[in-house]
């Protein structure tokens, strides 16, 4: 086989393996929209002009609230804002999964971006949509604020990435998000 056939080879099944992972990450962001996007609009038939209902008796239940901030109610009333903020993050998670370099150590950044894409999208179809967002699970022990599916997601995604970008990868490992050209970067 020549160099020429093997490097056109090496590139397709690179090809393919970013076209397989871009999939799945799609998948994960359609998956956690229907699955918040349905919980809301049961909440919605099921919670609207009642009392909160017990799951767990002065635990966890689920109590009906329309935010129209982000978490905890900030930048309450502020929509366009938000949407844009979100618009923008959106296309920050869109870039770093097209720069994510295709191999194995970078999957588990496939399912996280999806499943944090997923996320937020199901919040701002809300805003979009309604004005607002649905909030419905209340944990009445401590006392948390009421959140609902989509922000579990964007909250344990995080966490996850947090924990992979202080203690898994390395400088080195993200040198594909850098900026600058290849050629004018520093050689150690």
């Amino acid at each position: 086989m020549s160099k020429e056939q093997e490097k056109k080879e090496n590139f397709i099944k690179r090809y393919r393996e970013k076209l397989k992972w871009t999939g799945i990450f799609v998948l994960c962001a359609l998956a956690v929209i229907g699955l918040d996007q349905w919980s809301k609009q049961l909440a919605i038939a099921r919670l609207t002009d009642r009392d909160a209902y017990p799951l767990i008796n002065g635990v966890l239940e689920f109590d009906l609230y329309s935010n129209t901030g982000i978490a905890w109610s900030m930048l309450d009333g502020q929509k366009v804002f938000i949407l844009f903020t979100g618009l923008i993050f959106l296309i920050l998670i869109a870039f770093v999964i097209c720069k994510l370099p295709e191999t194995s150590k970078f999957r588990i950044l496939y399912l996280l971006g999806g499943i944090l894409t997923g996320g937020a999208l199901g919040n701002m179809i809300d805003r979009i949509r309604l004005g607002y967002v649905v909030d419905f699970i209340s944990f009445v022990l401590i006392r948390f604020p009421i959140f609902n599916v989509a922000d579990m997601c964007i909250v344990v995604s995080v966490i996850f990435l947090g924990i992979l970008f202080l203690f898994y990868y390395k400088e080195e490992d993200l040198a594909f998000l850098n900026f600058k050209p290849r050629k004018f970067r520093e050689v150690k």
